[in-house]
């Protein structure tokens, strides 16, 4: 019985009694071929193949530089294949059984460097205060000045920045009352910009219950909104759209805090997070400025 022909029988199984759909018969087929190639270099079959043989498989592509998440893709197939081999009387054991798929690296938090959000900010401001523009234009470009000054200055989730509502501006603006994710509130404080801006637009808006109204289902600006005009104004600031966003500049707030010396805990309040090890995420910014302080060191320059 052909390689081959096993694998054409894999997937008869898994298209028919499965329900698999085209593209994922597709990718079956490109794993285990993949590994058949790599078994016949090894001069073994898939009948014969032992765990050793499929954990220097996976070596194999763990060092041609394969994600994680694509390795275990790969044996994921493979475990399928050994699975369907085993059922149908073909070998009598799995070799796949006890291999685990390798853990996913949490990826680091994209951030702006503190002078591209200078750099953002500046240009909200410089739209916000533009003469030319009508009067609906500008009260846009003032919202997304605030908004964004807002975002930076606490690192509100986006969600948590468009349905603010008046209420929970506290103590003449010095501080906000968020209600976050599962109703847990936190009180974070404002910068004097954020506050000017913050008093300013209630002032020019002193009926409204959300701060930022809109003629929508929920009362309040949607996110979705904010984030296509934030992208917007990234352009006009030089800045390439893909690396703005709501999410990225809740990362650089996070992220310059620590590199600036705020203790792990403050920021773990502020940004509203119920455990600190979704916190620790950041602290790759203080990895990087220990190495730069090493770096600079008259020690490190001596040979």
């Amino acid at each position: 019985m052909s390689e081959n022909y096993l694998i054409e029988n894999f997937l008869e199984m898994m298209s028919v009694e499965r329900g698999a759909a085209k593209n994922t018969i597709a990718a079956y087929l490109r794993d285990l071929e993949d590994y058949l190639g790599f078994l016949q270099g090894k001069k073994t079959s898939f009948l014969k193949a032992k765990r050793e043989i499929i954990i220097s498989y996976l070596t194999k592509l763990h060092q041609q530089g394969l994600a994680a998440s694509s390795i275990s893709r790969r044996l994921s197939s493979i475990k399928q294949f050994h699975q369907f081999l085993l059922l149908e009387g073909l070998r009598k054991d799995d070799p796949t059984r006890i291999i685990n798929a390798p853990k996913k690296l949490r990826s680091l938090p994209k951030i702006l460097s503190i002078n591209e959000v200078d750099i953002l900010l500046k240009t909200a401001q410089q739209e916000a205060h533009k003469e030319a523009q009508g009067k609906k234009q500008s009260k846009r470009a003032q919202r997304l000045n605030l908004m964004l000054e807002l975002l930076y200055a606490t690192g509100m989730r986006v969600s948590e920045l468009v349905s603010l509502k008046k209420n929970a501006i506290m103590r003449d603006s010095f501080f906000i009352n968020i209600i976050g994710k599962g109703n847990r509130e936190r009180i974070v404080p404002l910068n004097d910009r954020a506050r000017d801006l913050l008093i300013l637009w209630i002032k020019n808006n002193p009926k409204e219950k959300f701060l930022f109204p809109a003629k929508s289902k929920s009362g309040h600006i949607k996110r979705q909104v904010f984030a296509r005009e934030l992208k917007n104004l990234a352009l006009k600031a030089g800045i390439s759209p893909n690396r703005v966003s709501p999410h990225i500049l809740r990362h650089a707030f996070a992220s310059h805090l620590l590199e600036g010396g705020a203790n792990l805990r403050i920021v773990q309040t502020l940004l509203g997070h119920a455990d600190i090890s979704t916190t620790q995420i950041y602290t790759h910014v203080l990895d990087k400025r220990l190495s730069e302080l090493i770096s600079k060191h008259p020690l490190s320059t001596r040979s």
